[in-house]
This record gives structure tokens, sequence and C-alpha cells, in this order.
């Protein structure tokens, strides 16, 4: 078996450890984002010109945009509640993190999808999308 396939069978798909950790800063994004503490959220994003962010009616590629786009953006007048977590880890360098949520102020459904890398200084979103719809569980 080549080395990389090797390496697959060896992957371990939802760590607990990991998976706590994603748990922890998934708690951390939101704490940040409903405070609109824009210095914690540019730093949970990779800060590199590949980084991409669909928003609900936006649109970022690349860390300096994105930044931008947070100095815009005003603190909410609402709250969220967040529902159906679900993240996957595989291995301890990557992760997908998916989390339904409900705003005070719309009858929408809203979805946030996040994939994280762990890189030397610790996790960061390369990825983000987050949809709001009409919605009957």
């Amino acid at each position: 078996m080549n080395g990389a396939l090797a390496a697959m069978t060896d992957l371990v798909v939802n760590d607990p450890a990991v998976i706590a950790e994603l748990e922890h800063l998934l708690e951390d994004y939101e704490r940040a984002l409903m405070t609109n503490d824009t210095a914690a959220l540019d730093a949970y994003f990779w800060d590199d010109a590949r980084v991409t962010r669909y928003g609900i009616a936006d649109r970022q590629f690349g860390a300096e945009a994105l930044r931008a786009f947070r100095a815009t953006v005003p603190a909410p007048a609402f709250t969220r509640r967040l529902a159906l977590p679900r993240i996957n880890s595989f291995g301890d360098r990557f992760a997908t993190v998916q989390v339904e949520f409900v705003r005070s102020d719309t009858t929408l459904r809203g979805f946030q999808s996040q994939t994280w890398v762990r890189f030397e200084g610790g996790w960061k979103i390369v990825a983000a999308h987050v949809s709001m719809i009409p919605f009957e569980p």
C-alpha cells in the first residue's frame, strides 16, 4: 500500500478530544459574532488571500476583503440560538462544522457551514457559508 493510502487507513474520524476543541471554538466564535468582536472574528479566519466566505447577502474572497467587510457590519440587533450542531473531524488537522440557527428577528431558518484546518498557530476557518431560507423542520 502506498504512503497516502496507508495514512488514510490510520485516519481517526471524530476523535473526542478534537471534537471538544471544535465545540469550544464554535461557542467562542458565536460569542464573538454576537458581540461584534471584529478582532476575534478576524482571528478565527485563515489570514490568506485564498480564504472564502459566502454570507447571506455578501461574499468575501481573501482575508483583506473579509476584514473590510467585518469593519462595516454593526453589532447585531437580534439574538441567535444555535441548533443541531454537526462537527466532524478527520485526523487532528481538518474538520467541518455545520450548525443551524434561529434569529429573533425573522422566521427564516439559518444554516452555517465552516471548514476548519489546524495550522501551526491553531485552528482557522478556511471556508465558510451562511444562508437563511424558509424552513419547516
